[in-house]
């Protein structure tokens, strides 16, 4: 973990969208994505292009700011509208066998905000969540990861990691 914490520090973030020469960063890659699209919908959806992750779909925000952009830059709008988003995806391509995940900012490879969205895979299953009816309540993460997957029509949020996307299928 301490490994690739060290390889994924994202506090000197180069990303500035008003110097376009900053964005050639592989860790602004998410950021340049963002840029191409249109200004709606605020959230819009690529493919994971790690080979070693064919099932996942990212739901990323349009709006880019400079430097590490986190969830709790966000407006509570703004997060309301991508966690709506990536659960609505994630439905789509998963049924009821969803999950998101978030990483936190210790193992980040992108200064842009994202979400996971994959299969969950149930056997990971912890008794460290909080439940939540929708995801208006899914709390700010304060730099620490979060995971969030439907139980019985309410939502378990997984808080207070950091490497989160293991909950996903591959």
């Amino acid at each position: 973990m301490a490994a690739v914490a060290a390889r994924a520090d994202m506090a000197n973030c180069p990303c500035d969208p008003d110097r376009p020469e900053t964005l050639a960063a592989r860790e602004c890659s998410l950021t340049r994505e963002a840029l191409k699209q249109p200004g709606e919908p605020a959230v819009f959806f690529l493919k994971d292009i790690n080979p070693r992750k064919p099932n996942r779909m990212l739901a990323i925000p349009r709006a880019v700011r400079k430097g590490m952009y986190r969830l709790s830059d966000m407006t509570a709008e703004e997060r309301l509208q991508l966690w709506t988003a990536a659960i609505q995806k994630a439905k789509e391509l998963w049924g009821d066998d969803w999950a998101l995940a978030k990483n936190g900012d210790l193992v980040r490879t992108q200064c842009q905000p994202h979400v996971h969205i994959g299969r969950f895979i149930r056997e990971v299953e912890m008794d460290n969540f909080i439940v939540v009816d929708g995801p208006d309540e899914i709390p700010v993460p304060d730099g620490d990861g979060l995971w969030v997957h439907p139980v019985n029509g309410k939502l378990h949020v997984h808080v207070g990691e950091q490497l989160t996307e293991s909950v996903l299928l591959r």
